[in-house]
């Protein structure tokens, strides 16, 4: 598929909020060959990031603009989403695109304050901020196989693009990836504590816990094998992988365990979020 730069349906696009996640999609796109002159973002503070970006053409506005825009992309905070899209319509046609990127905002929210028109609810991770995240997406009935080949061009410059066919599975993605780095982040800081309290110099310990955490990740992506053959490449009899796992497997409490029920709980807050409950 080709870049977002070589994609002749983006045309003008309006970029509502100007912060880590749109900050991130806005420096891919540039990146990937898309006209800077094509973009506005609306924030009345962007991130100071994005300077360099508005000097090479990508333009600003404090507020909404009354010209209509071809895609629309939401990634303001969702409890901002309410009174951030009000004015939107100001800058809509009835064929405007709307992908957002805001946990917990449904299809729906955007359709009853928007009116009917494409709408895309997507969910990247943090990882996107590096070029190196993964985004789940969701489009309803109007979104066609020309908005949705734009709409992957769009989100496929943080990272790969994952369609799912019912939106109740943006949640399940949201509990897996969307919040999943930071489960790979606790990971580390478990793993560094872990290390200080064997003997290790806690900086030592961490450079070890941050360097081990990215590289099996590499690995990971770079491999054919899974990664259940990956950890049995690593995990020698009788050795010392294997005392640890032994550990990490008990039955009662393992860490495959407290893993289901963490992404269960997530899974239950996103669909609160989803129907609207703080």
């Amino acid at each position: 598929m080709p870049g977002v730069g070589q994609s002749a349906s983006v045309g003008r696009l309006l970029l509502l909020g100007g912060g880590n996640m749109g900050g991130a999609m806005l420096r891919g796109w540039i990146a990937d060959g898309l006209d800077p002159a094509s973009v506005i973002v609306v924030d009345p503070r962007p991130s100071e990031a994005l300077a360099p970006l508005f000097e090479k053409g990508v333009r600003h506005a404090a507020a909404i603009p009354a010209e209509p825009q071809d895609i629309v992309i939401l990634a303001v905070k969702p409890q901002m989403m309410d009174e951030a899209v009000g004015p939107l319509r100001a800058a809509m046609t009835r064929d405007t695109l709307v992908i957002s990127v805001a946990a917990g905002i449904t299809v729906a929210f955007l359709e009853a304050r928007l009116g009917r028109r494409p709408v895309v609810r997507a969910m990247p991770n943090t990882p996107a901020l590096i070029g190196r995240g993964i985004t789940g997406a969701y489009g309803n009935d109007l979104v066609g196989g020309t908005l949705r080949a734009t709409t992957t061009a769009l989100l496929k410059a943080s990272g790969p693009v994952e369609w799912v066919h019912t939106e109740a599975e943006i949640d399940m993605i949201t509990a897996v990836s969307g919040s999943g780095p930071a489960y790979v982040f606790l990971l580390a800081e478990a793993l560094a504590e872990a290390g200080v309290a064997a003997g290790l110099e806690p900086a030592l310990a961490m450079r070890l816990a941050r360097h081990t955490v990215a590289g099996a990740g590499e690995l990971m992506i770079r491999s054919e094998e899974e990664p259940a053959q990956l950890r049995r490449n690593v995990t020698s009899p009788k050795g010392t992988t294997e005392a640890a796992l032994k550990v990490l497997s008990v039955d009662d409490g393992g860490l495959k365990e407290l893993m289901r029920h963490a992404v269960a709980a997530a899974k239950r807050r996103a669909e609160e979020l989803s129907r609207g409950e703080a």
